[in-house]
């Protein structure tokens, strides 16, 4: 049977921004994913199609029937169906008819393994006739976050949908197939651009037409990556058209959205008055982005200009009109970044901090003041463990750096907290080192985000971070499925690239027992445990393995850069050719000390070896166990690692030749004793029986 091209599009009310993409994709799959469980696709591809008015997929080599084939049915077992004498029994037939065969059919059912099979040719499915299921099914699989419900023309029907639909189309080559959808009947048309296509309806004479026929008589561009290649290309074309020395901010997620909002695009360029550029470009930048959803011009040295570029859903001939209105709109936006600035400066962070006692953190843990005051204590601590002391005034640093969540401007822009406090406290005269602390305590703010520039603005950051999340375990409020209202997953990350990218020995876990509020081991536990879950996605995403991560993990390190160097000598211990040995006969010990009490632990006794095997691993031990401490001494985990091998040899004659539960109870317990002490040793560094191929 001949393949053709399959076309279903529907055209809407304009589509929420922020979710069309995906709804573009997810109905684009349902709808190749069912035509390939219906057998009606084979070497094809699919094309998806997403604008503000459409949701839309062209799939190639769609047969119009499936290909019959031949499906072998279990009926049921041989004694049930059949009688003593071979005869069908009544549920045998009965069994039959209901997967459309007859009781003439007997004559075709055959045994394999005491069970009655029978081989039916199937006809494949038409699909003028499971299209309009499979489309209504795709839709119901939509990930839509907010149904609307609403009236059809006849003002009694009820349908729900993300939006309204006006238009559903449904080809297949050159054949248009009539169906109901969300009580919208498929026409022989599509429509193009709300404002400037050619032509209100557009017919297609193949289903293959359709870009081709959108753009250049409905001026569309119905394929949102290239409806974003489109707009990133203008971008760079009108930017050296300008100035080659000019360049517009890079920012992936305004792309998509601006992609989201128009079906032709066409770039403008528009400006603000110069004396705009005296406030914070961030702010400036946020405006534009956030409020305008305008791409801000940069100049070579990535310093704002006082022009942007407009995506435009019309294109007339004389721009202007646009390009003005756009400009007026901006202006305002500008003139109140202006006045909050210039307010929040005649403030000052001093002014602004005292207000932090009024302004409510959570209702379980008190103002803002009070958490500033929580945050410089374990500031301090963490200042003191890492051995610095260039800095002591912890708590007027904190309260500086949470006074601009008062400040006028990051009432408007919450995203700019710490940003704004820094150009405060430049205002003011402020030390440089404190004012970048005071924007660098919020950061990692993302993944691939920048560290903090100083020292101060690292152990600042990981004080903030450890508040927030012992704090909030403290009182329950801890993420729940996919949701984590208070951003603890980001916090704990942030605190495992803090500690690891910057190679500090800092013992968290001693902090977060010296910081829980009434000591509660079970907090600390739940929030430790947290932690480590973040840590072992971390450093997967670093291309460790689960089996390096877990044979140091076990361990406890006392900080996680310590963890990363353990991690990175057992990668290289795991390549010696002693290696799987020792971590097997590590395992066996393990094993063997499973029923052991450890409470009989005594120091091993040599006058109660009864093998030479014994004393071989006995003084095998006394002397590597020596050469290992040296090298932790030094956090030479490789060398330490290494200095095992040689214990290998007195572990396997030891293991050939030495019955470890003697009968003799002192001989026993004494030989349990020696396999703790070689437990012990071949554990310090890691759990190595963990990187034992399985």
């Amino acid at each position: 049977m001949t393949s053709e091209t399959l076309l279903i599009e529907l055209v809407t009310e304009e589509l929420p921004p922020f979710s069309q993409k995906e709804l573009g994709e997810s109905f684009g799959k349902n709808i190749y994913d069912g035509l390939t469980q219906n057998q009606l696709i084979a070497n094809s591809t699919y094309e998806i199609f997403s604008t503000p008015r459409r949701l839309g997929v062209k799939i190639t080599n769609v047969l119009g029937a499936g290909l019959a084939e031949k499906k072998l049915f279990k009926l049921m077992p041989v004694k049930i169906g059949l009688d003593n004498n071979g005869n069908a029994q009544e549920i045998l037939i009965k069994k039959l008819e209901a997967i459309g065969e007859s009781a003439l059919s007997v004559s075709k059912i055959f045994v394999q393994e005491n069970d009655l099979y029978i081989e039916k040719n199937i006809i494949g499915k038409k699909l003028d006739e499971i299209i309009e299921s499979l489309i209504n099914d795709s839709i119901k699989k939509l990930p839509i976050k907010k149904i609307m419900s609403y009236q059809l023309n006849d003002g009694w029907t009820t349908v729900q949908f993300v939006r309204p639909v006006k238009n559903l189309l449904v080809m297949h080559g050159i054949s248009h197939i009539d169906l109901t959808i969300l009580g919208t009947k498929s026409s022989k048309f599509t429509m193009g651009h709300r404002f400037e296509s050619e032509k209100k309806l557009i017919g297609l004479n193949h289903a293959d037409e359709y870009e081709e026929k959108l753009l250049k008589e409905g001026h569309v561009i119905a394929n949102f990556q290239t409806r974003k290649m489109a707009i990133h290309n203008a971008i760079i074309k009108s930017s050296a058209s300008i100035n080659k020395n000019i360049s517009s901010i890079d920012d992936h997620s305004l792309l998509d959205e601006v992609t989201s909002l128009v079906e032709m695009p066409n770039v403008l360029i528009g400006q603000f008055e110069s004396k705009y550029l005296k406030v914070p470009q961030e702010c400036l930048i946020l405006t534009m982005k956030s409020n305008q959803k305008y791409f801000p011009i940069l100049d070579k040295n990535d310093e704002l200009t006082n022009h942007f570029f407009i995506i435009s859903n019309l294109s007339p001939k004389n721009p202007k009109i646009i390009i003005e209105g756009n400009e007026k709109v901006i202006r305002p936006r500008l003139a109140d970044a202006e006045f909050f600035y210039n307010q929040d400066k005649k403030t000052g962070l001093i002014e602004m901090s005292n207000k932090l006692g009024k302004i409510i953190y959570h209702n379980k843990l008190g103002s803002q003041k009070d958490r500033a005051e929580r945050v410089a204590v374990i500031h301090r601590y963490i200042y003191n463990e890492l051995s610095l002391s260039d800095f002591n005034d912890f708590e007027r640093l904190a309260l500086l750096a949470k006074a601009d969540l008062v400040s006028l401007m990051v009432g408007e822009f919450p995203e700019l907290q710490g940003i704004m406090g820094r150009y405060y406290a430049i205002n003011m005269n402020e030390d440089r080192l404190i004012a970048d602390a005071i924007e660098d305590h919020y950061k990692p703010k993302f993944s691939g985000d920048t560290l903090p520039r100083s020292n101060l603005g690292v152990t600042f950051a990981l004080a903030d971070k450890f508040e927030t999340l012992i704090s909030l375990f403290s009182i329950d409020e801890k993420p729940t499925g996919d949701k984590d209202p208070f951003a603890l997953r980001r916090h704990a990350i942030g605190i495992i690239r803090l500690l690891t990218e910057n190679n500090l020995q800092l013992n968290l876990y001693k902090l977060l027992e010296k910081f829980m509020p009434n000591k509660d081991s079970n907090k600390i536990i739940e929030l430790k445990s947290f932690i480590d879950d973040r840590l072992i996605n971390f450093l997967k995403e670093k291309d460790y393995l689960s089996e390096e991560i877990e044979s140091v993990l076990i361990k406890s390190p006392s900080s996680f850069y310590d963890l990363i160097l353990k991690i990175d000598a057992i990668r290289v211990f795991s390549k010696l050719k002693e290696s799987q040995d020792l971590a097997a006969a590590n395992k066996r010990v393990s094993n063997i000390l499973k029923k052991y009490d450890p409470a009989n632990f005594k120091k091993v006794n040599p006058s109660l070896f009864k093998d030479s095997q014994e004393t071989d691993l006995f003084d095998s031990l006394n002397k590597v166990i020596p050469i290992i401490q040296n090298h932790l001494n030094k956090n030479d985990y490789i060398a330490a690692l290494k200095a095992l091998v040689v214990l290998k040899s007195p572990i396997d004659n030891f293991f050939d030749k030495v019955m470890v539960n003697s009968e003799e109870i002192d001989v026993k317990n004494n030989r349990h004793n020696l396999l703790i002490t070689l437990h012990e040793t071949l554990n310090t560094v890691a759990d190595i029986s963990r990187i034992l191929a399985q």
